[in-house]
């Protein structure tokens, strides 16, 4: 089977909802993304909750960066302004590559729906040890603009004229 006739491959994907306030029981943004990559034909590897607080935040994404079996992790929560809100920092400094784009075409599609209070959001994406990082805001409307507009596509091969999918063999390349 040749590149361009290449089948959907599912994906293992973590979830990281980061709340000082949020349980399972009310994280909607976190059931959001989880409905959505496993309509797609993702596969949920390990759902977390974990509070605002960096290093709690950069332990559960460095143990999903070093498994091989996590192709993504997506969080949603603390990309805001406020004193509690640390993911971008939680994150930025585990990535070996920053898919800049990410974010502004985030912010761009988020303005459509909230006008300029899109300019809060302080969404990141990029590469870990060959796994692809998506930091989303907390809210549910975000994380379906997200992962309908620009993670569920990018996920999947068939997206031309390329996507994220096809590049995973050569991330890891010297």
């Amino acid at each position: 089977m040749s590149r361009t006739e290449q089948q959907f491959i599912p994906l293992n994907i973590a979830i990281l909802t980061v709340s000082d306030t949020r349980t399972e029981a009310d994280d909607i943004s976190g059931a959001t993304l989880v409905e959505g990559l496993e309509h797609s034909g993702h596969h949920l590897h390990a759902k977390k909750i974990v509070i605002d607080n960096i290093y709690q935040i950069r332990a559960a994404a460095s143990t999903w960066i070093a498994d091989d079996q996590v192709n993504v992790i997506i969080s949603t929560g603390g990309t805001g302004v406020t004193g509690r809100d640390g993911t971008p920092e939680a994150f930025s400094p585990l990535l070996d590559k920053k898919l800049d784009g990410f974010g502004e075409v985030f912010r761009m599609l988020s303005y459509e729906q909230i006008k300029t209070s899109t300019i809060q959001s302080r969404a990141i994406a990029g590469v870990a040890n060959a796994t692809y990082i998506f930091c989303l805001p907390g809210s549910s409307g975000a994380c379906r603009t997200a992962w309908d507009s620009l993670i569920s596509e990018q996920l999947d091969f068939s997206t031309k004229p390329c996507n994220l999918v096809q590049l995973m063999p050569r991330l890891m390349e010297k």
